[in-house]
């Protein structure tokens, strides 16, 4: 592929996933709005941005096998775990800017748990067969993940056990 062709879909990936999550964002606040038909139309128009990421993703020859996609999730959980977000939280913290550090310190824990199961999920994956795993659960303050039962209290963030997404 052209290097050209190849910045420009990278791009446009970058562009249509941010286009998505934004989608989903807008459609949950119009649902706490009441407004469930503008939140169905955020989520169609979500899900095509999704399909567009997808074929360029896709054409970049970025699919791999699961073995090959876990590690490259292992990759990038690592990255966020041991550089992004200790570096980001501190210049929030350097800046005083306090939703910022609870952002970036509530993803960080989170990122822990997902480069662990990742690495854990490659394990077996490696072996050929479908991994083992129990009910997750996923806290949505500040995305806090836990195999298994849900806790009590978020240990992150003190969100209630009842606020928990099951998966």
């Amino acid at each position: 592929m052209h290097p050209m062709t190849e910045g420009n879909l990278k791009a446009a990936f970058a562009g249509e996933s941010q286009a998505h999550m934004r989608y989903l964002i807008f459609a949950e606040q119009a649902e706490k709005e009441g407004k469930s038909n503008l939140a169905r139309m955020f989520r169609a128009i979500a899900y095509a941005e999704q399909v567009h990421a997808t074929n360029h993703y896709r054409e970049l020859s970025m699919i791999e096998g699961s073995p090959d996609n876990l590690q490259t999730c292992i990759d990038g959980e690592t990255y966020e775990v041991e550089e992004m977000y200790p570096a980001y939280n501190k210049i929030a913290e350097l800046q005083g800017e306090t939703g910022a550090v609870r952002s970036t310190h509530y993803a960080l824990e989170a990122e822990k748990i997902h480069a662990r199961m990742y690495a854990d999920a490659k394990k077996e994956a490696d072996t050929g067969k479908d991994i083992k795993i129990g009910k997750v659960y996923i806290c949505p303050v500040c995305g806090y993940t836990v195999e298994g039962d849900a806790p009590n209290k978020c240990p992150v963030c003190g969100a209630s056990r009842e606020m928990f997404k099951k998966f």
